[in-house]
């Protein structure tokens, strides 16, 4: 992904001129509702901690390699395990620099019969590339990728290892999306286009179902960093304004407003980017954003230090028990 700068008064611009916000049929619906109590099952942080341990065990995950097959083999089991129908969409995308990449966007549905639906998703591959690692020699060594990445299909297959045993009251879809993390090298002189997540944006020209909508989704990305600050990214606000809102209340409501903070983002093309803009679905981003650092995210993104060493189970719990009492509130 990238962040994008962008000044904070063009959204009201962006807003104004955007007929998809909030008044289409695939709005998300934010009308005032009378609290009742829901029973959500408890989340394992310690489960989401090792299938996060699992992916990261197979080395990192580029489209074209050894490990980037065996490890989406692995994958398409677990969503197989869990999910009532699982999907494997493959296919071929170009990357920047013209390499071809087989990748593989795999989809698990949970009560296909539902109308009412929930999109979950995340990206299962790790960057090429640690172009922002201190060692100039490894600009060009593929990273683990345990935070950006591997966190939130860890804490994705734990809800859906938590749907199979007690369904919520709608229609949930879970995506982990390739190929995500194959944009331009920080230094390449090549045209930066739509370089980052190519999965999602062949998905969202080309779904698993013609007809697939769904009221609102959540997309996780580097979600278990220890001390990881989620702030209302910008891309989020403009499109699903409701949906950040109703998941930044709920994270506050369970004790987590230290790490869901009540402030205002950057733009970050991701692949949610690309959900809202092409296939018209209110899609949030739970990212975590930092601006001490130079990029703007987590210290060791993009670079080798993204091991199992930086993830904290705490920031798992924290992220896992507010996206399961929303998609259980609903």
């Amino acid at each position: 992904m990238i962040r994008k700068h962008i000044p904070f008064f063009l959204i009201f611009l962006m807003l104004s001129c955007s007929g998809a916000i909030e008044t289409g049929n695939n709005r998300y619906n934010a009308e005032t509702k009378q609290e009742k109590p829901v029973i959500v099952p408890v989340f394992d942080p310690d489960s989401a901690y090792h299938f996060i341990a699992q992916q990261v065990a197979f080395g990192p995950r580029v489209p074209n390699t050894e490990a980037h097959r065996q490890a989406g083999l692995w994958l398409a089991g677990q969503l197989e395990r869990f999910a009532d129908t699982v999907y494997i969409q493959q296919t071929r995308v170009r990357a920047y620099n013209g390499t071809v990449l087989n990748i593989k966007n795999m989809i698990g549905v949970f009560q296909p019969e539902s109308r009412r639906r929930i999109l979950l998703c995340a990206h299962w591959d790790s960057r090429p590339y640690a172009d922002y690692d201190p060692d100039p020699e490894k600009h060009y060594t593929p990273i683990d990728g345990a935070n950006d990445g591997a966190s939130g299909v860890g804490v994705l297959l734990e809800i859906a290892r938590l749907i199979s045993e007690e369904a919520p009251g709608t229609g949930i879809d879970i995506i982990f999306f390739d190929a995500e993390d194959y944009g331009r090298h920080r230094f390449s002189q090549l045209p930066e286009d739509d370089s980052w997540a190519l999965g999602a944006q062949y998905w969202a020209r080309n779904p698993h179902r013609p007809d697939y909508n769904a009221r609102f989704g959540i997309l996780l990305d580097m979600v278990g960093a220890s001390g990881a600050t989620f702030r209302r990214e910008a891309y989020s606000m403009l499109y699903a304004p409701n949906v950040v809102r109703k998941v930044w209340d709920t994270a506050h409501r369970l004790g987590y407003g230290h790490l869901f903070l009540n402030t205002d983002g950057s733009f970050i093309v991701d692949d949610h980017y690309y959900i809202n803009r092409i296939r018209n679905i209110p899609t949030i981003n739970i990212i975590h954003q930092d601006d001490s650092t130079l990029h703007g995210f987590f210290p060791e993104w993009h670079t080798t230090g993204d091991n199992m060493d930086v993830i904290d189970r705490y920031t798992l719990q924290a992220v896992g028990e507010t996206v399961m009492k929303v998609i259980y509130g609903e």
